[in-house]
């Protein structure tokens, strides 16, 4: 009897997953990846397999993901010694070449290889190739200044071509976020690489992977989680959001100001975030959209046949 139980729970969950599954048949879904889902082995994984499983569903899903933590690690093992400034890395041409080397020859690699363990699927790139992204030197800003942090730049250009030719040919771009310009290489951030790619793309959705539940109301004095806000509230609350989240968030407003319908942060630390975002009624994480009245509730599919 038990076990005929655990199979209606699995049948009541996929019945579930229905409505879900006719809103975003054939949506293009973006997924920005990093924080500690990107360092625990099984959450790699894990990962993985729900790329695997939005492609099977009929989503199609883009990776673009950083490596903070992996360029510390690189930078620490040679010896080189980095800085930050307002909460930026300075980047040197030393550096550049490094942060290069790991985000493009080992951590896209490492994605794209767990990925095609289940099928010829992944594709890696670099926001170089064909003129994915262009950028410009950002400053760093300190107590209202612009300061110089070297070879980091903001994504001004997108040309989506390339990810667009691999989507139509059922594959799952897998992109590093490295920038070219009219100098040589940029460093990006990984989150607005994401959100600009999106609204290239005119993706369905953006899902930002990090390493908190969502954003809180007030934190610290109140953790109070935000499930769902629009940009015009989300605008509001930006210059008080700790350094850390601002960018995440900042790329949600970017993607709902640039037509992509909805913008999610979710807990990458959670095993299957992105499943319980996408095909459940509950859904997880804080989500952005444009206007308040936009519909967040599939349509039901059956809404309007005659019998």
């Amino acid at each position: 009897m038990n076990s005929r139980k655990q199979a209606l729970d699995k049948a009541n969950t996929l019945i579930e997953a229905l409505p879900w599954l006719s809103r975003f048949h054939g949506k293009t879904v973006v997924v920005k990846y990093g924080g500690n889902a990107m360092s625990d082995p099984a959450l790699q994984r894990r990962f993985a397999e729900n790329i695997v499983f939005l492609r099977y569903a009929g989503l199609r899903p883009v990776v673009v993901h950083g490596g903070g933590p992996q360029i510390n690690a690189h930078l620490d093992r040679l010896g080189v010694q980095s800085t930050f400034t307002a909460g930026l890395r300075v980047t040197t041409p030393e550096i550049m070449d490094i942060a290069r080397m790991v985000l493009v020859g080992q951590v896209n690699r490492e994605i794209v290889n767990l990925v095609n363990a289940h099928g010829p699927f992944a594709v890696g790139l670099s926001g170089e190739d064909a003129h994915l992204f262009t950028a410009e030197r950002k400053p760093a800003v300190v107590d209202g200044a612009p300061v110089d942090i070297g070879l980091v730049g903001e994504v001004v250009d997108v040309q989506a071509g390339v990810v667009q030719s691999l989507l139509d040919d059922g594959r799952i771009p897998i992109v590093s976020s490295i920038a070219r310009s009219d100098e040589g290489v940029y460093n990006v951030n990984a989150d607005t690489a994401a959100a600009a790619l999106a609204v290239d793309l005119g993706a369905g959705k953006l899902m930002v992977l990090t390493d908190v539940e969502g954003l809180y109301a007030d934190y610290p004095d109140c953790e109070e989680l935000i499930s769902r806000l629009t940009a015009s509230e989300l605008e509001a609350l930006l210059p008080d959001l700790s350094s850390g989240m601002a960018p995440k968030m900042e790329a949600c407003l970017r993607a709902v100001r640039g037509g992509v319908p909805q913008a999610h942060v979710l807990d990458g630390r959670t095993p299957d975030s992105m499943l319980l975002e996408v095909f459940t009624n509950d859904g997880i994480g804080t989500m952005v959209v444009a206007e308040a009245d936009e519909p967040t509730e599939p349509v039901d599919i059956y809404e309007g046949e005659e019998a």
